[in-house]
């Protein structure tokens, strides 16, 4: 299990979507293919934007579909940062949905 600090990247606001891009593509997508399981620890970090959350997990998501969500933990996150995290599941989790749905047609 490998545990990745957002604060050690990004400080307490974590709104940078290019650092978000960089730790998906460096280290979330490789320990995934390596079948690992991640550990995104937010301690330290106040704030998170939509698109920083949704560049560090979608693609994520996007490949490896529910299974992500499976093999990464969340930690040490704080109301709002929750609620970010809770926005861009549920729209990612509709999206796979409707592009099932769509394939099926």
């Amino acid at each position: 299990m490998k545990k990745i600090s957002i604060f050690e990247r990004v400080g307490a606001d974590a709104e940078n979507k290019d650092i978000g891009r960089e730790i998906r593509l460096k280290e979330i997508l490789p320990l995934l293919e390596r079948n690992e399981e991640i550990i995104l620890d937010f301690e330290g970090v106040q704030t998170a934007s939509q698109s920083f959350i949704h560049s560090l997990i979608s693609d994520a998501m996007r490949t490896y579909k529910n299974d992500a969500l499976d093999r990464i933990i969340f930690k040490s996150c704080n109301d709002s940062i929750q609620q970010m995290i809770n926005i861009v599941v549920e729209y990612m989790q509709d999206a796979l949905a409707k592009e099932r749905q769509e394939g099926k047609r």
